[in-house]
């Protein structure tokens, strides 16, 4: 397993173990309308820009199995994902480790983040806080239910 910085090429794999994340793991937390909203579409250029500037990718023998971002000037974590079939191999611990050294190295005082409603339990687990909801506008005009995490570095 390596983590590497993301290029634009990645983005779409990105883009696919996104949506497969979000299909296997956010149901029972949101309706079958908001996933399928949340997952329609093409790869949107201002993911593949943002993607290539913010992400990495989490590769397994010259596959990539997991995904993140981070902006390093805010300290905004965004688009943690992992494929299904790599679920519970702790992929999503280590991009958050990784995320958060690249955090420190770049003299971030804490890390923010909008878990979905599923992912809170991991992110707490991890050092976030946070457990009010909250409603995240997307870029695609959706809006979901959040739960705003902040972890102090």
């Amino acid at each position: 397993m390596q983590i590497r910085k993301a290029t634009m090429a990645d983005a779409k794999d990105a883009f696919e173990i996104r949506n497969l994340a979000i299909l296997s793991q956010c149901k029972g937390h949101y309706s079958a309308d908001v996933l399928l909203k949340w997952t329609e579409g093409d790869v949107p250029e201002a993911f593949i820009h943002d993607f290539a500037k913010h992400g990495f990718v989490t590769e397994i023998a010259d596959k990539v199995v997991g995904v993140g971002m981070i902006d390093l000037n805010s300290g905004m974590v965004d688009a943690m994902f992992v494929r299904p079939e790599s679920f519970g191999q702790g992929l999503g611990r280590k991009m958050l480790e990784h995320l958060e050294a690249q955090a420190k190295q770049a003299k971030c005082k804490k890390l923010m983040l909008d878990a979905s409603l599923n992912a809170a339990n991991f992110y707490r687990v991890c050092g976030f806080e946070g457990s009010k909801q909250a409603i995240f506008h997307s870029p695609r005009g959706i809006e979901l239910a959040c739960i705003p995490m902040v972890k102090k570095l």
